[in-house]
């Protein structure tokens, strides 16, 4: 079979690369270059550029084909784009996840069948498993690494049954460091290489420099809630959804003013750096954003009760199931594991559908629900869908 494999300089998908070859494939290494604006980009982070001298010495290690794809205009429009309006918006977004949707498997995947590729690997550390219904049609799944401490099905939660049908993760079944080892064996360049942070493809930025390219800095106030503060107190039943999913309506006779901001679109809930403001017993968390009116809330200490929600809602639209197999009714309510951000620990919640929104109620309050950010709910391993969080 030949298979396209996405090198990207790193660890990971040089040892995909070297499976596949293992195990009788025709491997055609590809390496994608989707960003080159180093603006805001932390001194010494990966470039690209040392990037694509890796994944060249793999393949030639390898013995096998190597090309270079520029999709740089594709990743700024379907990625850094979108980032852009949704931090405007006074929303979190997870790059990583449409990274994964929009340019790997979908303009990668393109560029790969141009070279004839019958499937596309990926370093990712999560599996895929097939099963054929009664009519003969094949499903995919979409599952958990077996390294617990590096599954990355998260980052995947979004892509379609078309999308899986061409996917395989060669690394799936292995854990971190047995990875390492076989790279150490084969020799390859990148076996004691770090593995790359921050935003895909962009590393690890000072998110007000890089948001401050298109987002205009503008000073708003900073106010500070008390713990003890009435807009904390619910009269809901506990399992009154309806009330649960609404967050805390905070205003500015809420609290007081303590500080200044250089724009409440550079922030997001249960962030506790960069406020500037010390002096405090424990730190500063923000619980709130207002980007119309400038201003961001704030609470101090890790308990504090504007840090936690116990659900959350996502509008219909923006719902995504791996499979429409598994697709909810009206009125139906189903429980499953959930995580609202990478390498969270799994949590038992409930799903209930409604006409116009999926809401998730946990069995215990959730730290920091961002709008913006991607829910994501299993099955045991399996991804079994994901939405974008409205509030």
């Amino acid at each position: 079979m030949k298979v396209v494999v996405g090198l990207s300089g790193g660890v990971d998908s040089s040892v995909a690369a070297y499976l596949l070859k293992q195990q009788g494939h025709e491997v055609i290494g590809l390496f994608m270059r989707n960003w080159v604006d180093t603006t805001g980009t932390l001194e010494g982070d990966c470039p690209w550029h040392d990037d694509v001298v890796f994944a060249e010495l793999v393949a030639k290690r390898l013995d096998i084909e190597f090309h270079l794809v520029d999709l740089s205009n594709e990743y700024r429009k379907r990625v850094v784009d979108y980032m852009f309006s949704e931090y405007e918006a006074g929303r979190t977004p997870n790059p990583d996840v449409l990274c994964n949707r929009e340019i790997k498997f979908d303009a990668f995947l393109k560029e790969a069948l141009k070279l004839g590729a019958e499937r596309v690997a990926t370093g990712h550390y999560c599996r895929r498993a097939e099963w054929t219904d009664n009519e003969g049609v094949t499903h995919y799944q979409l599952l958990a690494g077996t390294d617990p401490n590096k599954d990355q099905s998260y980052f995947l939660c979004q892509l379609t049954q078309e999308q899986l049908s061409y996917a395989m993760f060669p690394i799936g079944e292995l854990l971190k460091p047995e990875v390492r080892r076989i790279a150490e064996e084969q020799r390859l360049a990148t076996a004691k290489r770090k593995d790359s942070q921050g935003i895909c493809f962009v590393g690890k930025v000072d998110l007000p420099v890089f948001l401050q390219q298109q987002l205009k800095a503008k000073e708003g106030n900073i106010h500070e809630i008390l713990p003890h503060s009435p807009r904390f107190i619910r009269d809901a039943a506990e399992d009154d959804h309806l009330a649960l999913e609404v967050p805390y309506r905070m205003t500015v006779r809420d609290g007081k003013k303590i500080g200044t901001h250089q724009g409440a679109h550079f922030y997001t809930i249960g962030q506790r750096k960069g406020l500037g403001i010390g002096g405090r017993k424990e730190s500063l968390f923000i619980i709130g954003t207002d980007v119309r009116e400038n201003i961001i809330y704030v609470g101090e200490g890790d308990s504090h009760p504007g840090l936690y929600r116990k659900a959350l809602r996502i509008r219909k639209e923006e719902i995504h199931w791996m499979d429409n197999e598994d697709c909810m009714s009206v009125g139906d309510r189903r429980r499953y594991d959930v995580r609202i951000r990478y390498r969270q620990p799994l949590q038992k919640a409930t799903l209930v559908m409604e006409e116009e929104h999926l809401y998730i109620l946990f069995d215990e309050p959730q730290r920091g629900i961002a709008a913006g950010q991607f829910a994501a709910w299993y099955d045991g391993d399996v991804v079994v869908g994901s939405g974008v969080i409205e509030r």
